[in-house]
């Protein structure tokens, strides 16, 4: 029976052995179909696993915002053929704030088999090193664009955070985020407490959690670097 394998990809510019195991590697090397974000990209990236790898012998179907959703099917094709495929993600986890849990999804319904194979996740690095509640928690993507909506919605979460004890894990487009954490440091009590994990796996990496009032007069910049927001609120 073929299969389809979620295959995790980097989240920085590091050596693949450092977070990766061999097995995605050596799946990498036997899967001649993958479906990716940007193919350009996924190449890239199998270079970075084994330079001599044959990229041109891959068949890759993009998918991203731009694709037709009623184009999914076609994706599976070869799966139904019997043979196997592989979800690349662009960063981290297939399937998770990716848009390979679309296919995932197809997969189930036509009784393919599905592999997630080991690798990095962002939202799980940060929640583990938040030292925020990791027995319930909530990841909500994206917040609105809008800042007034956003900080409505961050507002909710806080109130969320508190009545539930859970922690909520959220994320912004790199380019904003500045704008993210001037609008948490407005919307939130001074005793909340917010991580900032950022630029993880790298030798950048920064993660910090403080108060709203601690962090105040000491933000990072964050522009243009890729980080998980992590909100907690302890009950009154």
């Amino acid at each position: 029976m073929a299969k389809l394998y979620l295959i995790p990809s980097l989240l920085s510019t590091n050596l693949w052995q450092n977070v990766l195991p061999s097995e995605v590697k050596e799946i990498c090397l036997q899967t001649d179909y993958l479906i990716v974000e940007n193919i350009r990209t996924a190449r890239r990236f199998l270079k970075k696993l084994d330079k001599n790898i044959s990229v041109d012998r891959i068949t890759f179907f993009e998918l991203n915002k731009q694709t037709p959703e009623a184009t999914f099917h076609e994706f599976l094709v070869p799966l139904l053929e019997g043979k196997d495929m592989g979800i690349l993600s662009e960063a981290g986890c297939p399937g998770v704030a990716d848009p390979g849990a679309e296919i995932v999804k197809l997969a189930h319904q036509k009784g393919i088999q599905v592999v997630p194979l080991v690798g990095p996740s962002s939202i799980l690095l940060a929640l583990m090193a938040s030292g925020l509640n990791g027995q319930n928690f909530a990841f909500t993507g994206y917040l609105p664009r809008k800042s007034n909506e956003r900080v409505r919605k961050i507002k909710q979460l806080e109130i969320k955070a508190r009545e539930q004890n859970q922690t909520q894990i959220f994320i912004e487009t790199p380019y904003r985020n500045n704008q993210m954490v001037n609008d948490l440091i407005k919307a939130c009590a001074p005793s909340t407490l917010l991580c900032i994990a950022c630029d993880l796996t790298s030798k950048n990496e920064f993660i910090s959690t403080r108060t709203i009032k601690n962090w105040k007069n000491s933000l990072p910049d964050l522009n243009k670097r890729p980080v998980v927001f992590l909100l907690m609120s302890m009950p009154k």
